[in-house]
């Protein structure tokens, strides 16, 4: 359902994307002072290619249900339309999930466990950061059709 009304943005902290990249910077940076590794041999990282792989696949796909439909992809501009299509009928964050799912694989892939170590406080951030305040904004601006959603489909998986 698309709405005519231009009601403020959901008002999150940050670009989505950003805090995942931060968390992942974190990882690095702590790697090179404090190298901790988990994985005994190259095999077990070459784990991380599909979790990558699929992230990225599962954050496009999202994005492209988002385009179709005519909604803003960007959390700063107001959403327009409810997606319930595509990623959208398993996961109410399928973009989110996918970047999850990529902040995963790159600390397989480099056997950092300092990676994985920050992915706790990024999910975090973005639960009470962005995704509480998106579900907010959401909320006010489709009322039941959206409460209707989240009974259906769960948040991450």
């Amino acid at each position: 359902m698309t709405r005519e009304k231009n009601l403020t943005t959901a008002g999150v902290i940050a670009l989505p994307p950003l805090i995942y990249l931060a968390g992942v910077l974190a990882g690095a940076i702590l790697q090179v002072a404090f190298p901790l590794t988990f994985l005994p041999s190259w095999v077990f990282q070459l784990i991380g290619i599909p979790f990558i792989l699929f992230g990225v696949y599962l954050a496009i796909w999202a994005k492209g249900c988002m385009e179709k439909i005519g909604t803003n992809v960007n959390p700063y501009e107001p959403t327009l339309s409810l997606v319930n299509e595509g990623p959208y009928r398993f996961t109410r964050n399928p973009m989110y999930l996918g970047m999850t799912l990529g902040q995963i694989g790159l600390g397989l892939l480099f056997n950092c466990l300092w990676i994985l170590l920050t992915l706790p406080v990024v999910l975090v951030v973005m639960q009470l950061g962005v995704i509480l305040r998106e579900e907010r904004y959401l909320e006010s601006l489709f009322g039941e059709e959206y409460r209707n959603y989240k009974s259906r489909v769960r948040r991450w998986l």
